[in-house]
């Protein structure tokens, strides 16, 4: 089940490339929709990193 959750993770950064090309393509229509697209990205992009050190943590805790 670790190894799922590792690979899984990625799936966050797959979603905030999509909210960033979302933002970028909609510069110039909608500059609300560009900042909360941008919001999410770096949002989910946090996500990301706090999931992957909290996965890396306890997996080494694991193994001790």
């Amino acid at each position: 089940m670790n190894t799922l959750w590792k690979y899984l993770q990625y799936g966050y950064l797959i979603i905030a490339i999509i909210f960033l090309v979302e933002a970028v393509l909609g510069w110039n229509d909608d500059r609300e929709k560009f900042y909360l697209m941008l919001g999410f990205a770096v949002f989910i992009t946090l996500v990301f990193f706090f999931k992957r050190y909290f996965r890396k943590k306890v997996q080494s805790k694991n193994n001790q």
